[in-house]
């Protein structure tokens, strides 16, 4: 079999996810009195080749969807979709763009090395078996049965058949959903290896410690569009600017959060203790006024985080506790968490 790497004729210079005013619709229920659902509501977006991009977006956002049609696997109800140039449909039939998703497409009673040589010859031009095994981090379990893999191994056999045909778009639909913090650990260090042979990346995920870790950059969804797209720190910065705190001198905690709740910019101030936290578009102004005519001490500055800035964007503005993944419409714990 032909293992030589694919190239893809006429595409040359063209983006490697181009939408245009996309938007995809779905019938109500039958007997429903709701109007139709509009999943995807006007989506413009470039992805250059070699990008590594993240998706994120609370449920029914649009993410999938919008996924499911950069795959070719649903067609948008008006806009456009190309994949290097070409219709999805065509890009995926070409081997250009693979997809790894959270479900489907494994026989339970196939080893995990006849599982890839199955899927293998059903491609005129492949990369090795071995190679994607070994890459895929699975060469330990290629005789251990689909059905004896955990969920976790069963989602890196799946990175394994998308690396079959050397896609140059690899699409991650929530990847490692359902995946101790280990497994996410090491399919994560075997995606970032991978990244660095400058195959784009598009994934999905509700694990935002994810998006901040690998991503180059972050398109935020909600309702339907797009209500962000940049690095995670300008997505901080557009979100919730900075936060500056101080230790007040006694008795003037109070005074202070007043004179710092008239000053612009300020977004919020929180009294803790003897310490005021503010929230504020410019930081070095409400530094100043803290340190030079309030009298604070022990100042400090720091950048809103990602999931701050998820908050702020999306609306949801209801606080996640500590050691639990944001999910958009509920917040649970690693172990629970599911689609």
């Amino acid at each position: 079999m032909t293992t030589s790497p694919i190239s893809v004729a006429g595409a040359s210079g063209a983006s490697a996810v181009e939408l245009r005013g996309l938007v995809k619709t779905f019938a109500p229920a039958r007997r429903s009195h709701d109007t139709e659902v509009r999943a995807v509501d006007g989506i413009d977006l470039r992805i250059e080749a070699g990008e590594i991009v993240a998706f994120l977006g609370p449920n029914g956002a649009g993410k999938t969807t919008t996924l499911d049609m950069v795959l070719g696997l649903t067609e948008p109800t008006s806009g456009t979709a190309e994949v290097f140039g070409r219709r999805p449909r065509e890009a995926v039939i070409g081997g250009h763009v693979s997809a790894v998703l959270q479900t489907g497409g494994l026989l339970r009673d196939l080893t995990v090395r006849e599982t890839v040589r199955m899927v293998a010859s059903t491609y005129a031009v492949t990369t090795p078996v071995d190679e994607v095994i070994e890459r895929a981090g699975l060469a330990a379990l290629a005789d251990r049965r689909v059905s004896k893999c955990s969920g976790g191994e069963q989602q890196r056999l799946r990175f394994a058949l998308a690396l079959l045909p050397d896609p140059r778009l690899l699409v991650l639909d929530e990847p490692t959903a359902g995946m101790d913090v280990t497994a996410r650990r090491d399919f994560w260090d075997t995606m970032r290896a991978d990244a660095g042979t400058g195959r784009t990346v598009v994934f999905a995920t509700h694990y935002l410690e994810e998006a901040d870790a690998f991503a180059d950059r972050i398109v935020l969804v909600a309702g339907g569009r797009i209500v962000a797209d940049g690095t995670t720190a300008e997505i901080r910065a557009r979100a919730s600017g900075r936060t500056v705190s101080a230790t007040m001198p006694a008795g003037s905690v109070a005074t202070s959060v007043a004179r710092l709740r008239g000053v612009d910019g300020v977004r919020d101030v929180e009294e803790r203790g003897s310490r005021v936290v503010v929230t504020a578009t410019d930081s070095d102004a409400v530094a100043r006024l803290l340190l030079l005519e309030l009298g604070g001490t022990d100042l400090e500055i720091v950048t809103a985080g990602l999931e701050q800035a998820f908050m702020t964007l999306t609306g949801d503005d209801r606080p996640v506790p500590p050691g639990t993944a944001h999910t958009g419409g509920t917040h649970r714990t690693e172990s629970e968490l599911v689609r």
